[in-house]
């Protein structure tokens, strides 16, 4: 899964400026990589602590996240916009929509 390099940049992220990264996001959003199988979920708690980062997920996510796998590699590389992506249908949105559009902004303040 080419998006696992994404998620270890969040967790190293969120590890380094965790209250940061909880002060911009506030919630918890869950990424499901549809073209990955069941090891494609991922859990970035922005709202608990200093927030966490793992494999999995979280039935009480506020905002999940759907995309292939080049999409969201795409994305954290900054080659898709996360809007862009939306509004193609690339990107699917479940739960709060005004937390997914922080998104952006979190991915590249963890890096």
């Amino acid at each position: 899964m080419k998006s696992q390099k994404a998620f270890d940049a969040m967790a190293a992220g969120v590890s380094s400026h965790g209250a940061e990264l909880v002060k911009l996001g506030g919630a918890v959003f869950q990424f499901v990589i549809s073209d990955a199988g069941p090891e494609g979920k991922f859990t970035l708690d922005l709202k608990n602590g200093s927030g966490s980062a793992k494999a999995g997920e979280d039935e009480k996510a506020d905002v999940t996240i759907t995309m292939k796998d080049d999409d969201m590699m795409a994305m954290f590389e900054g080659k898709l916009d996360g809007m862009q992506a939306f509004m193609g249908g690339k990107l699917k949105i479940k739960g709060n929509m005004m937390l997914a559009q922080k998104l952006q902004g979190i991915i590249q303040a963890a890096k």
